[in-house]
């Protein structure tokens, strides 16, 4: 009689995620398009989170920006987001967590990106420009997900960013620490 060993899901899991991920990163030359959204390529910081919550209204003649990280994958530990403005890192995220800012009105141009050294090149990158009224109060989530498209072809890891109404913002933050970060010395 034979004996088949059947591999767990998690086993199955592992394989496909180190083994597709290099395939599906994206494309180096694009990579350096982002730099005048983000920051220096080799920047990094420590992230602690705190269930203390930020202020939830704008500066006098500023805009209030919060930037909620979603993960949606994990292997091993938390992904950290990092998060730049017009060519300069303002900080990052670990996990389900967030962060805010304030900024001057005007047009601006958001990157958030995560390194990983199962990803070739090494690097996810999202972009969103856009233009901040005074007074106003904008909520973005960068998702890091795990995902597989219905014609077959893998998109193992993704890095999403995208403007979310006030109600959705609002939750998302309710129910996520404060990501405190510094950069790393």
């Amino acid at each position: 009689m034979k004996s088949h060993v059947v591999p767990s899901r998690l086993t199955i899991l592992a394989v496909l995620l180190f083994g597709a991920l290099p395939a599906y990163a994206q494309n180096p030359d694009l990579v350096p398009h982002a730099q005048p959204a983000c920051g220096a390529a080799n920047a990094q910081f420590q992230v602690t989170t705190s269930d203390t919550h930020a202020e939830t209204k704008a500066d006098p003649g500023k805009a209030l920006i919060y930037l909620v990280e979603e993960q949606k994958l994990r292997v091993f530990r938390d992904v950290t987001v990092r998060v730049g403005l017009d060519g300069k890192w303002l900080g990052a995220t670990r996990g389900t967590s967030y962060l805010s800012f304030a900024l001057e009105p005007g047009e601006h141009h958001l990157c958030v990106d995560f390194l990983s050294e199962f990803l070739e090149p090494g690097r996810l990158v999202s972009l969103y420009g856009f233009t901040a009224e005074a007074g106003k109060i904008y909520y973005f989530r960068a998702r890091t997900m795990a995902s597989v498209s219905s014609r077959g072809n893998r998109d193992i890891a993704v890095l999403d960013l995208d403007l979310v109404n006030d109600d959705q913002g609002k939750l998302l933050v309710a129910n996520s620490p404060l990501s405190v970060s510094h950069p790393k010395k």
